[in-house]
Order: C-alpha cells, then sequence, then structure tokens
C-alpha cells in the first residue's frame, strides 16, 4: 500500500494553496484536522516554517506560518497515533543544537512520532536578517544535516566534528524516543536531491510534476547505489488537489475529482514509480468539508491504494 498524508491547513497560508476558508480559521480548526487525520489512518500530518516574511513576498505567501516545533507540540497533545512532520524546517537558520534540543523534545513529548523534513530555504531577506549566509546555505545545511544525525541520536552528550559547527562535552536531554529520528530532505533542485541521497532517510518533493518524478526517483536510487548506501529510504510525491465525488462547485486549479476507485487510480501510478509516501490535499470550502473529505478519502480511496 502506498501510505497517504497531509500538510495541515492555517498554519501555512501561501496563496498557492491557502483555501479562503482558511484566513479567518485557528487553533480548532487545526485540532479538529489533526484528531480527523489521526482517527482516519493518515501517517502524518505536516507543518511548514518561516520566521519571517518580506514585505515583497507578503503579498504571495502571506506572512501566516506558524512555528512548526509549537505547532506539532500543540497537536501531538491532542493525537495519539499520526506522526508529526516539519515540512520543511529551515534548520540551517539557527545553531544544530538549538534545533536538536527543540525536535528531540517534540520527539520525547509525543512518544517518538517525529518526522525532521528540513529545506535549505529561499528569501535572501530571511537570512541575512538573522545573520545567516544565504549563498552558503547549501554548505550549512549539509553540516546541519550531519550534525542533527548526531545530537538527534541516543547519547546524552554528542559530538560533531566540522568545519561550522563543533559540539561535544554538552549533555542534552531529553532525549528522543525513537532511536534514529528520521530525516527527510526536501527540494527538486540537483543540490537537494542529492543531499537527500546521500544524507537523508527520505526525499520530500518540492513542485515536481507528476511526469518529472520518475526521473527525480531514479537519480536519487543513483546516487545512493554508486555511495554504497543500503538503509531504507523513504520517496515522498505531493499528489494534485483532490475531492472525493463530484463537488458541487467549481474547483478551479487542476483537481482530481471523482468516483473512489478512479481517484485511486490514479494515485497508484505515484507508487508504480516508486513512491512509498503521498502527500494529498483536498480543494474544500470549509473546515467541515474537509473532515468530511478526509474521512471519504480514508474509507473509500484508501483500500483501493494497493
Amino acid at each position: 500500500m502506498v501510505v497517504y498524508g497531509m500538510q495541515l491547513p492555517v498554519q501555512s497560508q501561501s496563496t498557492i494553496y491557502a483555501e479562503p476558508w482558511e484566513a479567518a480559521a485557528g487553533p480548532a480548526d487545526l485540532l479538529a484536522v489533526a484528531r480527523a487525520a489521526d482517527e482516519h489512518g493518515f501517517d502524518y500530518i505536516a507543518s511548514c516554517e518561516h520566521v519571517a516574511v518580506p514585505r515583497r513576498m507578503a503579498a504571495a505567501m502571506s506572512t501566516i506560518w506558524y512555528d512548526p516545533v509549537a505547532t506539532l507540540s500543540f497537536l501531538a497533545a491532542a493525537t495519539e497515533r499520526v506522526r508529526l512532520l516539519s515540512h520543511v524546517a529551515l534548520v540551517g537558520l539557527r545553531h544544530p543544537l538549538v534545533s536538536a534540543k527543540a525536535y528531540a523534545t517534540l520527539d520525547h513529548l509525543s512518544g517518538g512520532r517525529l518526522v525532521l523534513g528540513v529545506g535549505a530555504g529561499h528569501l535572501p531577506e530571511e537570512f541575512e536578517t538573522l545573520g545567516v549566509d544565504f549563498a552558503g546555505r547549501g554548505g550549512v545545511l549539509d553540516e546541519t544535516v550531519d550534525a542533527l544525525h548526531a545530537a538527534l541520536g541516543q547519547e546524552e552528550f554528542p559530538e560533531h566534528d566540522g568545519e561550522r559547527f563543533s559540539f561535544r562535552d554538552l549533555g542534552q536531554r531529553p532525549r528522543p524516543a525513537q532511536e534514529r529520528v528520521p530525516v527527510w530532505i526536501g527540494g527538486s533542485s540537483p543540490a537537494a536531491v542529492r543531499r537527500a541521497a546521500l544524507k537523508g532517510d527520505g526525499w520530500l518533493p518540492q513542485g515536481d510534476p507528476r511526469d518529472r518524478l520518475a526521473e527525480q526517483i531514479a537519480r536519487l536510487r543513483r546516487l545512493r547505489a554508486e555511495a554504497g548506501i543500503e538503509a531504507p529510504f523513504t520517496v515522498g510525491a505531493i499528489a494534485e488537489p483532490l475531492y472525493v465525488g463530484q463537488p458541487g462547485w467549481e474547483t478551479g486549479r487542476r483537481t482530481l475529482t471523482g468516483k473512489p476507485q478512479a481517484l485511486a487510480e490514479s494515485l497508484r501510478a505515484y507508487g508504480e514509480m516508486g513512491v512509498d509516501q503521498i502527500q494529498v490535499r483536498f480543494r474544500c470550502r470549509s473546515r467541515a468539508e474537509l473532515v468530511d473529505q478526509m474521512a471519504a478519502f480514508a474509507a473509500e480511496v484508501a483500500p483501493h491504494l494497493t
């Protein structure tokens, strides 16, 4: 079966994907959606990160970007099973020990449900204001991922000795509940795909159309094989927005609609490319409709994702 998860509404409201109802939504809506995901077999719920959005981008991106650690911790207490994914955390903006403290605590509090998704970021002002070199963010992220693998391990006194960061004899507890916190790396540039293949436990694509995924996945597999990496690896995909059945309103942008078996057949094509994890998004006019669509998807579409 191809496993399915979803990025949460409300917590980030870029005009690329936010629905009108989200503008007036808040914590109660997040809770309702998270509980529905937990109840209906979604593998993960995801929260994005931007620390600050420059004014020049505010109209397109909005400035509504909840903090992922705070958001996922809030929802961890209201759920029992669903995993908690940062999609994606801009961990290059801060020292890896600061990120490790926050995310290790989240994993501890949630009983081992964290998936740490990380990415390089794309807003120069965000980096420059925080004193981080934007042009060199790829190299910073590469080393930060290495440092986080160490700092999120089981050692109370983790060690890392790199070009930018070095630490030893500094204890951090609580430790994560998981023996190894999975790190999924986001991005679809050649550098991001290489980073995911060589340093990650999974890959989160960014904007790849369906017809390009097979090529990207083949490159991931080839890079890992050439490096002799045999550890388990999760390959993700982001599906087109969907609606189970036929909505009584115009969905606008391209949306998968129709009978459950037809939707499942469309989504199964991702699995045939080698995708393990599909991120689904529902086109809805209200929180109630979204929760209903999640239930319909789990009951009517998911059983056919084999």
